[in-house]
């Protein structure tokens, strides 16, 4: 899921600052199940802007602002709005963006990482999302995401008992690679040389029914 947290207050007021009237869209996906963009969050944020700003606020909770179908919903409430500030991901303010050209659209997120649940409120980041995935010969385990070095071909050798010698309790991507593979019987697949992200090469691309379209 992607994970996001609620900008500052004083730089959501900067953004609004002169308007008359505001719509605060939630999102019901990703940023409402890591408690910073949901139904609770608009209703909060609206609410805050109304009482200490003295402007019209509106807010509406969508199901997903990274869909047509979902965003189309705000049409029955976007009239007479000055702007609208998106609690979903950087995704979803572009989408809004380009749906209603005539509105200011702001972030009221920022956009963090795609990452994990582990407990309630506490997200791990797990992909980069780097568009080359390789966790296939890494046992599931993304080296460029959980090495402090994001190194792809086996380790710094500066780990010490299984953890990393950045310290804070992190342990070494490589050594749990390694520890997997050989409980499933693949060491001798990380012979095999990694090619290194060319992150230079990425361009903004499509994903239509199963095809990839650069």
């Amino acid at each position: 899921m992607i994970v996001a947290e609620l900008k500052p207050y004083s730089e959501i007021r900067s953004f609004l600052d002169g308007m008359k009237c505001v719509l605060v869209a939630g999102c019901g996906g990703c940023t409402s199940l890591c408690h910073s963009g949901g139904l609770r969050e608009a209703q909060f944020v609206a609410a805050k802007l109304r009482s200490e700003t003295g402007m019209k606020v509106k807010s509406i909770t969508i199901e997903r602002q990274c869909e047509d179908e979902f965003v189309a919903e705000l049409g029955q409430v976007v009239s007479g709005v000055d702007a609208v500030l998106s609690l979903g991901c950087g995704a979803g303010v572009q989408l809004i963006a380009e749906k209603y050209e005539n509105l200011r659209v702001y972030p009221g997120l920022n956009t963090r990482f795609v990452g994990t649940s582990h407990d309630r409120g506490i997200f791990i980041e797990r992909c980069r999302s780097c568009g080359n995935c390789s966790l296939g010969s890494t046992a599931g385990i993304c080296p460029l995401v959980r090495c402090a070095k994001g190194l792809q071909n086996g380790p710094c050798g500066g780990s010490e008992n299984g953890m990393c010698e950045t310290g804070e309790g992190r342990e070494c991507a490589w050594c749990l690679i390694i520890s997997r593979m050989k409980e499933q019987g693949r060491l001798h697949e990380l012979d095999a040389l990694t090619e290194p992200v060319l992150w230079s090469g990425q361009v903004p691309g499509r994903y239509e029914w199963g095809i990839g379209i650069k």
